[in-house]
Formats: structure tokens, sequence, C-alpha cells
């Protein structure tokens, strides 16, 4: 992994965000048509990424990802990328990408970012790590109280995050400590409702103009001046 275009920084943490290939990401937004969602999902990660790299807290930015063109983009934004090598098993790419980071930043504890935060605040991303204590796991609940948008470790030894259905019930028996954090941080995005509820808190660059593009098209149609 080349660490071009990767300024170091002084945060206490190295996050890893994991993002399928845009062909199959997100399918609960088809609804909105493919080019939309798959635009959508590449504004999603970069918003995410952005506001991690922009957070005090973190040292470092890891991306696990197969699509090679939102890589670039990524990278070029200041963040480390590696492609997934267990594609379909959230958990396992989020411990490659760990490891990865564990290998060029050791000092860094991990932290597992979902990418489809395009609310993201560095400010309250700053504060949910701020309180995660430094020996154990912790975690913060998605909005709806059932999933997992972060997943914080003390060190790629006890790095074990249990994302998938019902991943805040997983964490918790696993001891994991459920940290208090704001709605930007929550705020996963799988459907239009999510989407809207995201836009009514504010989302970032990328996905303000991906939707404000998208809504010109609709009213301006194929052929529309």
């Amino acid at each position: 992994m080349s660490e071009q275009n990767v300024p170091p920084t002084g945060g206490r943490f190295g996050v890893v965000v994991p993002v399928k290939r845009l062909a199959v990401a997100k399918s609960r937004l088809e609804v909105l048509g493919d080019a939309a969602r798959q635009e959508l999902v590449a504004a999603f990660a970069a918003d995410t990424v952005g506001a991690a790299l922009a957070c005090p807290a973190v040292g470092a930015v890891l991306v696990v990802t197969d699509e090679v063109g939102l890589a670039l983009a990524l990278r070029d934004l200041g963040a480390y990328v590696i492609p997934d090598g267990q594609p379909g098993d959230l958990n396992a790419s989020l411990a490659q990408g760990a490891a990865e980071l564990a290998r060029v930043r050791p000092a860094l504890s991990p932290v597992a970012l979902c990418g489809d935060l395009p609310s993201l605040r560095s400010d309250e991303l700053d504060e949910a790590l701020g309180v995660a204590p430094a020996d154990r796991s912790a975690f913060v609940a998605d909005a709806a109280g059932v999933g997992t948008t972060l997943y914080t470790a003390p060190d790629l030894a006890g790095f074990s995050p249990r994302f998938g259905a019902r991943s805040r019930a997983a964490h918790l028996v696993a001891g994991a400590v459920e940290l208090t954090a704001g709605d930007s941080v929550r705020r996963d995005v799988d459907t239009p409702s999510d989407l809207l509820e995201a836009l009514s808190l504010g989302v970032g660059g990328r996905t303000s103009f991906v939707v404000t593009l998208q809504q010109l098209e609709r009213r301006l149609g194929p052929g529309g001046s």
C-alpha cells in the first residue's frame, strides 16, 4: 500500500471505512434509478471519508474497496486505500483493513466506520471518539437503534467488530460499551426515507451536489433546457 498523498496527523484513532462495489451497494436505493443509486453511494463514501479525515481525533483513514475509480478519488482526498480481500464478509474486510492500518500506523487505535454517513460532522465524530474507552471496545448504534455505525477497540488484538443483522445487540453481548453520539454519526442511509432524514440534517458537499444534479435532471428531462 502506497503512502503517497497521505500526510501524517496527530489523532489517536485509525479509521477503517468499507465500501462495496457500486454495482451491488445500497439495493434499497434502486427505486431512485440505478445510475442515481451508484452516484449516491460514491458520494456518501466521499463525504464520510472527508469528514473523518477532518476530525482532530483521527490520525488516518483507510478505505477497503474494489471500486477502482472511487478508490482513486478517496486516495486523492488523503485516505489510504486497499482492495477488499474478503468481499461479501464485512467484518473480515474490516479486520483486513485494521491489520493493514496497524502495519503502517501502529500507534493508532482501530475504528470501523460505515461508509454511508453523508451527514457526518467532524466535530460530532470527534466527540464520540473522545469518550471511547482506552481499555475496551465500544460502539455507536445507528439511528434506528438496531444496527451500528461506528466501532472502536483499544488495539488490533481487541478489534472484533460484529456488523450485520442486529449488530447493536451483538456488540452489547460481546461486552462493548455503547457510546452516545450526535445524529450525524448515527444517520446511515439505506433507504430513500433515510436519505431525506440525512438531507434534513445537512449533507456533505459531494452528496449535496449529486442530489441537486439528480433533481435538475428530473425537472429538465433528457431534452430539457
